[in-house]
């Protein structure tokens, strides 16, 4: 029998009503929807537990430092003769200052294990292409938008880095917290701008220091206060609780956390290894506050950085800092490799003193820290070795666009990347010939090796695989 004879397909009205029915039916079924995670991650996440996260101040001439290889007009100061063996990334000249291993004090440094950033540029990953926005046609070279993407990772941004380290740690202070232990959250040492948080992310804000101790939390509020009267309070706030409906207790319940944790985070802003100083004897992890204010430096920053060090002891995530002052619109012939010394003595006391630094498992702090420096945009000189007042500007063109920025820590050398340039510039120009990263997808990083969850954060970067790959 031909196709053409086969009888046409037709519904009788039994038919219609049972199909109409089967349909109604698997409509009528409720859809069961399963949560998993749907967020890019690298190969390294979770494997880092501290972060130190430096800005150079200012706007940072980065070419001078962290991409050398470049021509006289982006880095008149020369490139290193003493990188260290096996570094692709153009180490410059500046690097090689060192007047803190001079002298008897020098050579004290020198034996805790200091040396010239240029002697372990094998040790650092450079990202020579950092932008604000890859796919916009110029670069940011406003000092207020411009810090603003670095803070938030837009202009206008409401929510800061470090907001979004805390958020996306919740889960594990929670866990923390039920065991009975309390861990510090990540600090902004200084810079409000990233202690910035609306809407849900508005209670993860993290807490800003103005100064490099915790002095002004020696006095105990509790210790004027009879047991019996601590026990009253308590127990008035319990029957609180008690009386309200369950889904109206959270905010009695919040509260009560809140007070309790102040009253734990009290008692380690008390602890002595939190008084830093150059005659401080307090010893943890392998090393005393004498010798990290020894290697460190006893200025605001080197106590901060000593800080962000003892910090990490309790539990703390992250830290973030600002070193210097680079907006060298004059003077920058004589002024960069000043301050440049004072940056290169951060990085070696930090390296040297990670290394020391072991913790009660005896794993050295070094290989759990992540450090990376960058600053709110580069610096140029529209074709010339300096301006017309021996400075740099800022302005829309690639010397601004390009952060330079260096990544150094035991996961960096332990992915193989030490040492390594992650996206390359042509000398005579700029003109990018590799990757390019968003300052976004630097974040995302950072919180991915965290293990923060960054689920819904930047959701059009990515954190950078190419570290492990």
């Amino acid at each position: 029998m031909s196709d053409d004879t086969k009888k046409p397909l037709t519904f009788g009205r039994r038919g219609l009503l049972q199909g109409l029915g089967a349909s109604a039916t698997a409509l009528a079924l409720p859809t069961l929807w399963l949560p998993r995670s749907a967020y890019a991650q690298t190969s390294g996440r979770n494997s880092v537990q501290h972060l130190i996260y430096i800005r150079l101040s200012g706007g940072f001439r980065f070419t001078t430092a962290f991409n050398a290889d470049s021509a006289e007009e982006f880095n008149p100061f020369g490139r290193s003769s003493q990188r260290a063996s096996g570094t692709e990334w153009g180490v410059g000249k500046l690097l090689e200052r060192a007047s803190w291993l001079e002298e008897e004090e020098g050579a004290a440094r020198a034996d805790l294990g200091m040396q010239p950033v240029s002697a372990f540029s094998n040790e650092i990953c450079v990202l020579p292409c950092v932008d604000h926005e890859p796919f916009s046609a110029r670069a940011d070279g406003n000092h207020g938008t411009g810090l603003e993407r670095f803070l938030t990772g837009f202009v206008g941004g409401t929510t800061s880095f470090f907001t979004f380290i805390n958020y996306g740690l919740r889960e594990r202070v929670a866990q923390e917290t039920a065991a009975g232990r309390t861990v510090l959250p990540a600090f902004s040492l200084g810079e409000a701008g990233m202690a910035l948080g609306a809407g849900a992310y508005a209670g993860y804000r993290p807490p800003v220091l103005d100064g490099s101790g915790f002095e002004r939390f020696s006095f105990d509020p509790d210790s004027g206060v009879p047991e019996w009267a601590r026990t009253l309070a308590g127990k008035m706030d319990s029957r609180m609780r008690d009386r309200l409906h369950l889904r109206l207790r959270n905010n009695v319940e919040v509260y009560q956390q809140s007070r309790e944790a102040t009253r734990s985070y009290g008692k380690i802003f008390r602890d002595p290894l939190l008084r830093i100083g150059p005659y401080s004897q307090d010893a943890a992890d392998g090393i005393t506050n004498q010798e990290l204010v020894t290697m460190l430096g006893d200025t605001p920053t080197g106590r901060q950085a000593a800080l962000a060090l003892r910090l990490f002891h309790f539990g703390c995530p992250a830290v973030f800092l600002n070193q210097g002052f680079y907006d060298f619109h004059s003077d920058e012939e004589e002024g960069l490799s000043g301050e440049i010394d004072q940056a290169n003595r951060l990085l070696s006391g930090l390296r040297a003193a990670l290394k020391r630094m072991k913790d009660p498992t005896g794993l050295s702090y070094w290989d759990k820290t992540l450090v990376v420096v960058g600053s709110e945009f580069g610096r140029t000189t529209g074709g010339k070795r300096f301006n017309s007042a021996k400075g740099s500007d800022h302005n829309s063109d690639l010397a601004t666009r390009w952060m330079s920025m260096p990544m150094m820590g035991g996961v960096i050398s332990e992915a193989g990347k030490g040492g390594r340039l992650l996206g390359h510039t042509r000398g005579s120009d700029l003109k990018a010939e590799g990757k390019v990263y968003s300052y976004r997808a630097v974040m995302k990083t950072m919180l991915d090796l965290l293990g923060a969850d960054h689920s819904g954060i930047f959701p059009a970067d990515n954190p950078i695989e190419d570290l492990f790959t």
